[in-house]
């Protein structure tokens, strides 16, 4: 959450980005049912009502007060055994790839269902209300995106995640499956021939499956649910004037994208970092040597773990010379060691900012990840599903982390790595380095989401920003048709001279056997 005053935000974007001189109507969509997501866009929704925009968020976490030209429809979580879901999908997540598939499915229904079933939602939908502009999250929601249609406005794509081959098709981007790594996968961008082997497996199970069974699904949910549409779903997919991606070059890899896909990891991160509560800053003062911070993030509770992981994180943190905030979701824990500061929710960013906090064990999602760049601090990763294995690795690569087996590891593993990276300046020293080059752009993250955002206001969706592709059906963009006729007629050619060669020999061999039969008759 955005700690700064919406003046400033608005005179620190006002510097950069020029006002759009009137005040749009903009409804933001984010279906997910893990905070995180929403954290994301908080400030950059914020910041966008506190320039004049009037924002109706359709979330499942609405403002705890009520916020000057911001409206909340407030979603139900569909899911309501939400832990229990996480859970199960930890183990799927772990088996086959086409259970991975399986379970992102899982969620993206659940996100969809809450927005198109939610009964204030619907009467929006049934309402004469009129927006300029649609925003919202781009993962696997293709029903969703009928809502550019039915009102008539831009929309602009939010991807907290980053972007993948799904994404990419929605603004006709290119990622080369040779070095860019499947955000599913493990390997990198510099790949041997059987990691590329591998990547495009992904890459390819990951597109047959978003079009032979999640956009057959979001299909009826659009027929259902906007029944006076006139484009069809493959087209409303391609109709995106702007993607938001949460990533950036310098923690990710260099790769292409076209004019109207725009990277802003960091923009949910205040530039100035507020106070941190009194009882923790003297926990974190009290650890001479310094402190160290664990989180499993919002959807995996570090309470729910099985007792035996629970005992290996204890004894190793026990055997430690420093102070350990951990985000632990119950108030008490047996068997605590004394140097274990446990809570609820901590301010995570804030707390990282903190100087004397030097390592950050994290299960290493999108957002814990780019806060650990953004303020220098190295990690100890335990990723747990999804991309996290991924960021991990990019971590350890780049040489600011280490990491373990979330589902086999033991305290004497936990606390080597710890130690490891606390005692190897190495880490920390890389993890400043990747930092001043995450920080050194023309613009800040939340300035150029605010700028882009705006000039797709000020030009009325910017058709200039989209590549020609949208037009093109898949044998077109991909040059099929050409490339058969240019292989093709040669081909033809070819077969056309052998052909002709062929009945010359085999004239010239008739020929000659009837000039052998006639000698032999005379």
């Amino acid at each position: 959450m955005s700690r700064i005053t919406f003046v400033t935000l608005t005179l620190a974007v006002a510097a950069i980005a020029p006002r759009f001189t009137e005040s749009a109507k903009i409804l933001a969509v984010f279906p997910f049912t893990g905070p995180s997501q929403y954290m994301c866009v908080q400030s950059y929704l914020k910041t966008l009502a506190a320039r004049g925009h009037e924002i109706t968020s359709v979330s499942a976490f609405p403002q705890k007060s009520p916020l000057k030209n911001f409206r909340d429809i407030t979603l139900i979580n569909e899911y309501q055994d939400h832990d229990e879901f996480i859970i199960s999908a930890i183990e799927e997540m772990s088996e086959s790839k086409l259970n991975q598939l399986r379970t992102v499915r899982d969620y993206v229904i659940m996100g969809s269902l809450s927005v198109l079933k939610n009964e204030e939602f619907q009467q929006l939908l049934r309402s004469d209300a009129q927006f300029d502009l649609i925003i919202i999250e781009v993962v696997c929601q293709d029903s969703l995106y009928g809502l550019g249609e039915h009102f008539r406005a831009p929309i602009i794509g939010v991807s907290t995640f980053g972007t993948d081959v799904v994404i990419d098709e929605l603004v006709d981007n290119i990622s080369p499956v040779a070095y860019v790594p499947s955000p599913t996968g493990k390997h990198l961008d510099r790949m041997n021939f059987w990691q590329r082997l591998e990547n495009l497996y992904a890459y390819t199970m990951e597109l047959l499956y978003n079009h032979l069974v999640i956009i057959p699904e979001q299909q009826r949910y659009y027929e259902t649910y906007f029944p006076n549409a006139t484009l069809r779903l493959t087209d409303v997919r391609r109709d995106f004037s702007l993607l938001l991606l949460n990533q950036h070059y310098s923690l990710n890899w260099p790769s292409p994208l076209v004019p109207n896909a725009i990277e802003v990891a960091g923009m949910h991160i205040d530039h100035k970092p507020s106070k941190i509560p009194d009882d923790m800053e003297a926990f974190i003062n009290a650890s001479p040597i310094g402190a160290i911070y664990f989180s499993l993030g919002s959807n995996v509770k570090s309470a729910s773990l099985p007792k035996h992981k629970l005992q290996h994180i204890m004894n190793a943190f026990a055997s430690l010379p420093v102070n350990v905030l951990w985000k632990f979701e119950k108030t008490d824990l047996v068997g605590k060691p004394r140097n274990v500061f446990i809570n609820k929710w901590f301010p995570q960013s804030d707390i990282l900012a903190h100087p004397k906090v030097k390592l950050f064990i994290t299960h290493g999602g999108m957002h814990s990840l780019i806060e650990a760049v953004h303020y220098g601090k190295p990690i100890v990763g335990m990723p747990v599903f999804y991309d996290q294995y991924l960021n991990v690795e990019k971590a350890v690569s780049k040489g600011f982390g280490l990491a373990l087996n979330f589902r086999n590891f033991t305290s004497a593993d936990l606390r080597d790595a710890i130690l490891k990276v606390l005692e190897n300046p190495k880490y920390t020293e890389r993890a400043q380095e990747i930092s001043a080059s995450f920080h050194d752009r023309p613009m800040k993250p939340l300035d150029a989401a605010i700028y882009w955002t705006e000039y797709v206001l000020r030009h009325k969706g910017a058709p200039q920003m989209r590549v020609a592709a949208r037009h093109l059906n898949f044998l077109q963009r991909h040059s099929m048709d050409t490339i058969v006729l240019l292989f093709g007629i040669p081909l033809l050619l070819i077969i056309y001279l052998i052909h002709r060669i062929y009945n010359l020999l085999l004239a010239m061999l008739r020929a000659k056997d009837s000039a052998n039969k006639q000698q032999k008759n005379e």
